[in-house]
């Protein structure tokens, strides 16, 4: 047994010793959770509450209980986490993290880069929830450790692994609007290899995606239904070789076809796949070499009423290595290579197609007494614009009475869309890269049986990608400030698990001009999530209340989209050990809002799921 398997296990082994001192009644009326082991943070394995960045798990059981169908929805008014939606399921679906731009958030899928070239975001709308292990999110940062994008944060999922046994299920559900979907996932482990199967169908005649006009929204009026269909298919396996030498791979496909009201392009049919492998080789007993190899691929075919319109198609290719060297139990030492190609082909003439990235990164990890280190410091290399150096830091303090404090700085940048740079008569390639510095205090604990958090932080974005007006051009023209507090917390109450979150932002325009001082589009000031969910014999119900301020859809901030305020209630029943019934009612108090203006959401609407599960 290797360092790091002996060091993830003594963080089980405190957890657990922990856990022991609640009561019955506690385990009863409630699941207690035990701080997951976390890798996105760092790039290295920690327990997420030994991290020095504010980071928030969604397990496959939350995910099942909340009876989230989306990754939006299952995300959607976290701390720091802000969706808008074109329309309903399928359709554009962008995430505002900690008040940042829509791609200033690095998405990755087993440890693989995804996002379209030409936009530069990830497409979270046709990620199948189904598929999905966990998901971890870490707010703030993170460009020293993975290059462009992760301004506001880094979301990586991770589909089934197969790693923790035996285990076949299967769902089947229908809803509102002819939804339909079904999936089934057989997971094995045999002796030193582990693997999954998973596959995954829905479709919905969806609801009309757009109150549009001539002069703004979609920019049209068609008062259809717009709907929505998608099957996906998901391989992953692992192979201890050796004692020292692990082996994995995984690929996960979706693909099928989305409706929108539009004036140039109304349907698309899309590909989304990632593929990925790696080799995990211990060396020594505190020596460990890890590399990894992905692509990632964007596919969209676009028409209007049935007729070609466009095609944009992206790849991209990552390989990376990485070395992780523990000098004692105190200090781990961290050296890596990143390489990244992203490649488009499309209907339209690009004046470049293809650009490369090289970035070489280092990150030392202290643990000394209550006090913990992080510093990390990245060099990138790109073909486009150059050189470009980011460096981050953290230190925290764990108190006796278990208050942890955090101060962490970082800066950040993200690299300019194909969209941005080269697109006919619209493209600059002059541009630079948008630039941040991120200051953070963090402090959380646990106060008679309440674990709460709060974090404050402020973000300055400079040399922001704006369309010139006088260019007819994007340029790097504007500049944005962020403030933001985040506050979090989590008790059991007569049984009932509730879980608390409220941010705060200011998310300001500081560019000088005539719309300084105004709201950045779509960022509301407030956001408000609460939980609530209880276990009582073979019954679980419960809730999910969700309050949205006002915001503005524009720059000029004259298109003002209104707060809102929603219910959703679920329950479920046990009928047999394998076999649970699922109902939900979205959107309980009929709520007419938007998320991005003239786009509509649908109104309350019921679904119900019957799952199967095996462990034997």
């Amino acid at each position: 047994m290797n360092f790091f398997t002996r060091r993830c296990g003594l963080a089980l082994l405190l957890l657990t010793q922990a856990v022991d001192a609640e009561t019955d009644a506690d385990l009863d009326n409630g699941p207690v959770q035990l701080s997951p082991i976390v890798v996105t943070a760092t790039r290295t394995e920690q327990a997420a509450d030994e991290t020095l960045a504010s980071v928030t798990v969604i397990s496959r059981e939350e995910l099942e209980l909340r009876q989230s169908t989306t990754v939006a929805e299952a995300l959607n008014g976290m701390v720091g986490l802000q969706f808008s939606n074109n329309g309903g399921l399928g359709k554009t679906t962008s995430l505002f993290m900690r008040g940042t731009n829509s791609d200033h958030v690095l998405v990755l899928i087993d440890g693989v880069k995804v996002g379209s070239g030409t936009t530069g975001a990830a497409a979270f709308e046709h990620i199948p929830v189904d598929q999905i292990d966990h998901i971890e999110v870490v707010r703030g940062p993170r460009a020293s450790l993975y290059g462009s994008e992760a301004i506001g944060g880094v979301i990586q999922i991770f589909t089934r692994s197969g790693k923790d046994g035996s285990r076949k299920s299967a769902s089947i559900s229908g809803g509102a609007h002819d939804y339909f979907g079904a999936s089934a996932s057989l997971s094995e482990r045999f002796d030193k290899t582990w693997i999954n199967l998973s596959a995954n169908y829905e479709r919905t005649a969806g609801i009309n995606s757009c109150q549009g006009s001539l002069f703004g929204g979609c920019f049209t009026n068609e008062p259809d239904r717009d709907g929505y269909k998608s099957k996906s298919g998901s391989f992953r396996i692992g192979h201890q070789l050796t004692d020292d030498l692990e082996f994995g791979f995984n690929t996960l496909h979706t693909e099928g076809e989305t409706d929108f009201d539009g004036s140039f392009t109304n349907e698309t049919d899309f590909v989304q796949q990632v593929t990925g492998g790696s080799i995990a080789w211990d060396v020594t007993t505190n020596w460990r070499l890890t590399t990894r190899a992905g692509l990632s691929k964007d596919e969209n075919e676009n028409h209007l009423n049935g007729v070609f319109a466009s095609r944009f198609d992206t790849k991209r290719n990552s390989r990376s290595v990485q070395s992780d060297y523990q000098l004692n139990e105190a200090q781990l030492i961290t050296l890596g290579y990143d390489y990244l190609d992203d490649r488009i082909t499309s209907s339209t003439a690009y004046a470049e197609t293809s650009r490369r990235n090289e970035g070489g990164f280092g990150q030392y990890q202290l643990t000394a007494g209550r006090w913990s280190l992080q510093a990390s410091a990245r060099h990138d290399s790109n073909e486009q614009f150059g050189n470009h150096e980011t460096g981050g830091g953290a230190l925290g303090y764990f108190a006796d009475n278990g208050v942890t404090t955090t101060v962490s700085y970082g800066t950040a940048y993200k690299a300019p869309s194909f969209n941005e740079l080269y697109f006919p008569g619209f493209g600059n390639a002059s541009l630079n890269p948008e630039e941040s510095k991120t200051a953070e205090l963090g402090i959380s604990g646990n106060f008679q049986g309440i674990d709460w958090s709060s974090n404050f932080y402020q973000t300055t974005v400079d040399d922001l990608i704006a369309f010139d007006m006088a260019t007819y051009a994007p340029a790097n023209i504007s500049e944005a400030k962020i403030k933001g507090v985040e506050l979090q917390a989590i008790t059991l109450i007569a049984g009932w698990n509730i879980n608390t979150q409220f941010t705060f932002l200011d998310a300001k325009n500081e560019d000088g001009g005539p719309n300084h001082d105004n709201m950045l589009p779509r960022r509301a000031r407030q956001s408000l999530r609460v939980d609530g969910d209880r276990r009582s014999g073979k019954w679980e119900y419960g809730g999910t209340l969700q309050a949205r301020s006002n915001a503005y859809d524009d720059l000029a901030n004259n298109d003002r989209i209104g707060g809102f305020v929603t219910v959703d209630l679920r329950g479920s029943y046990q009928l047999t050990p394998q076999f649970l019934l699922q109902g939900k009612v979205n959107n309980l108090l009929d709520k007419t809002y938007s998320t991005a203006a003239n786009y509509n959401q649908d109104g309350a609407n019921l679904m119900f799921t019957l799952r199967w599960q095996d462990n034997n």
